[in-house]
């Protein structure tokens, strides 16, 4: 019963949220979304302490002694997942105590908010493709309420963008399960898995529906307008982890532990991957707006964990499974950032921005940590799962791909860079030498996050060891399985 919680706690508490508004307009929807989202970062700390480290644990929700056959499954993977999931949402919900206020019913936000949490939970704890189907769409819906929150014609627009391509991506996904189940008699992953299944037909639907979901090139065109147009809650929290979740997750689950993992599957996601992390940073290098740089940077460092999983050895999945926690980490942070110069500026164009750094100390320093982090600069969380990802690489002798992936690194470096240099160095405007950073919860939440990719970066060897092997395993496993099943090719 104890993994239902993580489903459970935020739809109940988001239930109550636009009842309490009659009370407490802001105390008491803050206190109570933060009090859920710590509570479930404690039940994940709670739980990875005493896992030991390989099998999996399921439960099968009860009615007074009668099985519902709703059953939810927790292993290395999902673990990682929903660990990655709470300190996320935690971090942008102390960052909403004051950020969002000036956005309308904050009752509203949270239940949105929560809702989109408990889905991507459901999404990671389900062993079923419908039952994941179905979070993913209510995960989606909830997205598309937080980006028109912004209340805007640009919201507005991007907000409708978001969900017509998102629609067309669940119709891909939706007909692949179909697919699946008129040809298994299934949903069950570890039948499917069983049955030996595969087809192309229903390969390539998957792999299209959940690039859609990913942002890869070239399925990304909803994302720069998404988060561009939304609150930066909104690009915190998606490009944070509820791509990772709808987007590389289920490519991952469905690819090693249902599907076989093949040599053509394997291909499709290192060229998906390459070609996301080069166009992602040239179309990062010409964006002056903080939000929609960054959403460029986001299909980009997305396309290294694609990358690294697509390679299919264990080097690689190591890689791309830490750089996805990584990627959670700080670009949630940048995206945090930007919502602090906006908050404090009124406009995240830093053409209009400049000198920020002596009147915004913790934004500008934690900024700074983002940035080098996102960049692969050591001893930053980023610099250690790139590093994977490229050896990788170079043992899987793909040497031109190892290249091209530095090369970007460096790129991503120069523009992030050059972004800081506009937004907080040199001379401050006239129009903003009064200003003043952002709010205590603003602040702890960025320190918060600029201090796990310090700590990642520095302690990395325990993490990859308590929390990136055990997921790495479950994949390595389904690799395995697959290897037997094709007679040994992959």
């Amino acid at each position: 019963m104890f993994l239902f919680i993580f489903v459970a706690i935020p739809l109940i508490v988001a239930s109550v949220m636009l009842i309490i508004e009659r009370f407490s307009r802001d105390v008491l929807p803050d206190f109570l979304a933060n009090l859920c989202f710590f509570l479930l970062l404690c039940a994940s700390i709670m739980i990875s302490c005493s896992w030991p480290g390989s099998g999996q644990y399921m439960h099968i929700l009860k009615w007074f002694s009668t099985n519902l056959n709703i059953k939810v499954v927790l292993d290395g993977l999902s673990l990682l997942m929903i660990f990655t999931i709470s300190i996320v949402s935690l971090s942008v919900g102390l960052f909403s105590i004051n950020y969002m206020g000036k956005y309308g019913s904050k009752s509203l936000y949270y239940a949105i908010l929560l809702v989109l949490v408990a889905s991507m939970n459901g999404i990671v704890l389900t062993a079923d493709l419908f039952t994941m189907y179905i979070f993913i769409e209510a995960a989606g819906i909830a997205s598309y309420g937080l980006v028109s929150l912004g209340r805007t014609r640009y919201s507005t627009e991007g907000a409708f963008k978001y969900l017509v391509l998102s629609a067309i991506a669940s119709s891909f996904i939706l007909l692949g399960i179909a697919g699946v189940f008129v040809n298994t008699g299934t949903t069950d992953i570890r039948s499917i898995s069983a049955s030996g299944f595969s087809s192309k037909f229903f390969i390539i639907l998957f792999l299209t529906g959940f690039s859609f979901k990913c942002g890869l090139v070239p399925f990304h065109t909803w994302m720069p307008d998404a988060y561009t147009a939304a609150p930066a809650v909104l690009p915190a929290v998606s490009s944070g982890i509820f791509v990772k979740v709808a987007g590389v997750y289920t490519v991952a689950r469905i690819f090693f532990n249902a599907l076989p993992f093949s040599a053509g599957v394997s291909f499709v996601m290192v060229y998906l991957g390459i070609i996301s992390i080069v166009v992602g940073a040239l179309l990062a290098l010409g964006q002056s707006g903080l939000k929609r740089l960054l959403a460029y940077s986001s299909i980009s460092q997305v396309g290294y964990i694609i990358l690294g999983i697509g390679i299919g050895t264990p080097l690689g999945i190591i890689g791309g499974l830490l750089h996805m926690f990584n990627h959670a980490i700080f670009k949630s942070l940048l995206f945090l950032n930007a919502g602090a110069v906006e908050y404090t500026c009124g406009t995240d164009d830093s053409l209009k921005l400049g000198g920020l750094g002596k009147n915004m100390p913790f934004t500008s320093t934690t900024n700074v940590i983002g940035l080098l982090s996102a960049a692969g600069v050591p001893p930053l969380n980023g610099f250690w799962s790139k590093l994977i990802i490229v050896v990788a690489l170079f043992k899987a002798n793909m040497f031109l791909y190892g290249f091209i992936a530095i090369l970007a690194s460096v790129l991503t470096l120069g523009y992030l860079l050059l972004i800081q240099r506009r937004v907080f160095f040199g001379k401050i405007k006239e129009c903003f030498e009064n200003i003043v950073d952002v709010p205590f919860w603003m602040n702890l939440s960025m320190v918060g996050l600029g201090l796990v990719c310090v700590w990642v970066g520095v302690s990395f060897a325990p993490i990859l060891i308590k929390w990136v092997l055990p997921a790495a395993n479950v994949l390595m496993q389904g690799i395995r399985t697959s290897f037997c099943a094709l007679g040994g090719i992959l």
